[in-house]
């Protein structure tokens, strides 16, 4: 397993970041702790959570599988980089309680002590905002943050889902403030079905020294080989990608796809995760597993090298938008 630093930091983490929403609504303890235990064994070290995954009434579920892991010992929580996240109500569904959802310092304090307690450790590595809050001013955020820092509950923040100029906004009043770190990370959904990250938050992330930490990396199973598993009789698309492949042109670009990765010997997956590596700015694509063998293909995406004849022809089926600000500018 290749290592990185995450963004400007002196924190090295592995290329590969294990994602953890499936671990209890689609993967029980039992497989998601043999998950875990075989992604430290393939030398993954940033694992990624947040506090409303395990959905629903079951919310907070994920971070207490994880909890459990850490505490049958033998160094698990001492080899892990953890990141999870705050923002998500995390009562019964339905609105939320005052002050029990979003970016507020009452509701930072809250989440991260519930977090820490769920997750059985004492302090969070990378601390997460899930989602812009357009109603809490970031000097407030940040003053909640130092707090937190101070006591040693938080060591790094990062976003998750920020535009680039919100990644401007809170990096820049993070400086004013003086002592704050500022956020050293983005997740983003970034593939190479979904490309407009490339326009403002990748570019934005660099200037300001954040790693880019993409989401849905396969977008939605789409690039996972979806119309070979068709005709194979596999697993069907849904979600995302069935609405896509609903579209025809979007249905003969994926079949350009798989066609071209064929004729490599590529499987589509291993491609895409291997594309988002070569990709300027980014730290790690997350993987999200549902089986060991879903690990272990990613593992073996990390160390695949793509020459630059298929890296040219994918940009000829996924054309990016080109470079900022020429690509919306003229």
């Amino acid at each position: 397993m290749k290592y990185t630093q995450l963004g400007r930091t002196g924190l090295k983490v592995s290329r590969l970041v294990l994602g953890t929403m499936n671990f209890g609504p689609q993967t029980d303890e039992a497989d998601s702790h043999a998950i875990m235990d075989a992604a430290l064994d393939a030398g993954i070290n940033f694992f990624d959570t947040a506090n409303v995954y395990g959905w629903g009434e079951n919310k907070g579920r994920t971070e207490s599988i994880i909890g459990n892991w850490f505490a049958k010992g033998e160094g698990r929580r001492d080899k892990v980089v953890l990141a999870t996240k705050v923002y998500g109500n995390m009562g019964a569904d339905g609105p939320a309680w005052p002050n029990h959802d979003k970016l507020s310092a009452v509701n930072i304090r809250r989440a991260v002590d519930a977090s820490l307690r769920r997750l059985q450790t004492d302090h969070i590595d990378v601390y997460q905002f899930h989602h812009v809050d357009r109603a809490t001013p970031f000097d407030e955020i940040w003053q909640a943050i130092d707090v937190l820092v101070q006591q040693g509950k938080i060591l790094y923040v990062g976003s998750s889902n920020f535009p680039g100029y919100k990644i401007a906004q809170a990096n820049e009043i993070a400086a004013r403030r003086g002592g704050t770190i500022g956020l050293v990370s983005e997740q983003c959904l970034y593939n190479l079905a979904e490309r407009r990250a490339e326009m403002e938050v990748v570019p934005a992330a660099q200037e300001y020294g954040l790693g880019v930490i993409p989401w849905s990396p396969l977008h939605g199973g789409l690039l996972g080989g979806v119309l070979k598993k068709e005709v194979e009789g596999g697993r069907r698309a849904s979600g995302r990608a069935a609405d896509a492949l609903g579209d025809p042109a979007t249905r003969s670009q994926i079949q350009s796809y798989e066609d071209l990765l064929d004729k490599h010997g590529v499987e589509p997956g291993e491609a895409a995760l291997a594309w988002l590596l070569t990709r300027p700015g980014v730290t790690g694509p997350i993987v999200g597993p549902r089986t060991a063998e879903q690990l272990a293909s990613a593992v073996r995406a990390s160390e695949l090298d793509l020459s630059e004849q298929l890296l040219t022809a994918l940009d000829g089926i996924f054309p990016g938008p080109g470079p900022s600000p020429e690509a919306f500018a003229w």
